[in-house]
């Protein structure tokens, strides 16, 4: 059975990340469940992986079951559900992460070589825009994370679902003097997942340079429900991750950051996976796990978990080795630094296109420009309102610009369009300048 689970294991870690890359992309899940049950030979082998599944997260399987369940694994070919993936915030993404884990019961907990989630890095323009307008806030001496929080409120999307949260993570429950911390988590889920990462991230990881700023940034999060235990008494941080791997969306989403956040001593990001975007993107959908990170205190960026390792025993180092995935890493800490960097570096070795301006800025800007808009093309100008009206999601009702004064030829013009064709007469400065030839002349 040794043998026979080395052999397996293998297969997991060699063949299925090469079959991941399928003809047709990315498949879902769900969607590969679907045909696996259509063929009743895929359906039987899936259906005893998936019972295997259950009765492991409850307790070890035993020897009887153990043999059962790798062999329904071996007999498993069906490459779509082997190679599948899940969509962060999709519709179906507990379902879908079920799948997932039924069909990978000899992938390690600790499998850092995998995440469950569909390889979407985040853009890197749109990073380093992220990048380099925190940067060049923190030069103005401006409180960069007030400006975030600003910026988040005038997104109606953005302030709505921050509001949300915020009172989920506020509110007392019914009979208690403390809140409802599930529905605190799924609230904070919801404004990660749903908002772009322009507000949500910019909130998360605004560089500051004064305590006050710090603690704003510290308490975005709620740390009060969200993580914090009323007498405040931290876990041991295994009890913390054992609860964790009971749950399949926390175990996903951490496998997700030990996935994207590894770090690595020859690359310039320290990131095995280059880019420090992915690795914020990750440790950002922790937060409303039981897992859930955030800052140490008000004066650094120092991260770390809610929990410490007295009482490991034996178990000290495994204990460790979780503080240090947020304590000592390098990928992590410097992807967080560099949001704050007064001289950020290109992400993926590409250079950072200028930052997008926040809402407040873009109306700013069409004001101070509109007398050099005045003279563009009326079906120009509809194009670049419907532009940006889709950009922010239909938030907001940009006042149109004018696309031309009336004049004496607009009189008369359907619809008060110009006409070239009409014209009444010579210009005025004409007139004027025959006038005055006239006179001369008179008195000459």
């Amino acid at each position: 059975m040794l043998l026979l689970g080395i052999l397996l294991n293998i297969f997991i870690r060699g063949v299925v990340p090469s079959l991941s890359p399928l003809p047709l992309g990315f498949v879902d899940c769900v969607e590969a469940e679907r045909g696996c049950k259509e063929d009743p030979r895929c359906k039987e082998l899936y259906m005893t992986l998936e019972y295997c599944a259950s009765e492991e997260a409850l307790a070890p399987l035993g020897n009887k079951a153990s043999i059962e369940c790798l062999e329904a694994l071996s007999g498993l070919h069906y490459l779509p559900l082997l190679a599948c993936k899940c969509q962060r915030g999709a519709r179906r993404e507990e379902h879908c992460l079920k799948v997932y884990w039924s069909i990978r019961i000899l992938q390690g907990y600790d499998d850092f070589e995998g995440s469950p989630y569909e390889d979407s890095p985040v853009e890197s323009s749109r990073m380093a825009s992220l990048v380099a307008a925190a940067s060049s806030l923190l030069l103005d001496g401006q409180n960069v994370c007030l400006k975030a929080a600003q910026d988040c409120g005038l997104y109606e999307k953005c302030g709505s679902l921050r509001s949300e949260y915020v009172l989920a993570c506020t509110k007392h429950a019914p009979g208690s003097d403390h809140c409802n911390r599930q529905k605190c988590h799924r609230a904070l889920r919801r404004f990660l997942e749903r908002v772009p990462e322009e507000y949500s991230l910019g909130l998360l990881f605004c560089p500051c340079t004064d305590k006050l700023c710090g603690e704003r940034r510290r308490k975005t999060i709620v740390p009060s429900c969200s993580y914090q235990e009323r007498d405040w008494i931290q876990p041991n941080c295994l009890l913390l991750q054992s609860f964790c791997r009971r749950d399949q969306l926390c175990r996903s989403r951490l496998a997700d950051f030990q996935h994207n956040c590894q770090p690595s001593g020859h690359s310039p990001s320290s990131c095995i996976r280059e880019s420090g975007a992915v690795c914020l993107k990750s440790y950002a959908a922790l937060i409303g796990t039981i897992m859930t990170p955030n800052y140490v205190s008000n004066s650094t960026v120092d991260v770390d978990l809610w929990c410490n390792c007295e009482g490991s025993g034996n178990q000290w180092q495994d204990c460790l080795r979780i503080q240090h995935m947020f304590t000592n890493n390098p990928c992590l800490e410097n992807s967080i630094s560099t949001m704050g960097s007064s001289s950020p570096r290109p992400v993926e070795s590409t250079f950072p296109p200028p930052s997008r301006p926040s809402p407040l800025d873009q109306q700013n800007e069409l004001s101070n420009n509109a007398q050099d808009e005045l003279s563009n093309n009326a079906v120009e100008q509809s194009e670049e309102e419907e532009d940006m009206e889709e950009e922010e999601g239909g938030q907001f009702d940009v006042i149109p610009l004018y696309a031309e004064k009336a004049t004496v030829s607009n009189l008369g013009s359907g619809g008060g369009e110009v006409s070239p064709r009409l014209s009444i007469g010579p210009p005025p400065s004409l007139l004027l300048l025959l006038l005055l030839l006239s006179a001369s002349l008179s008195w000459g």
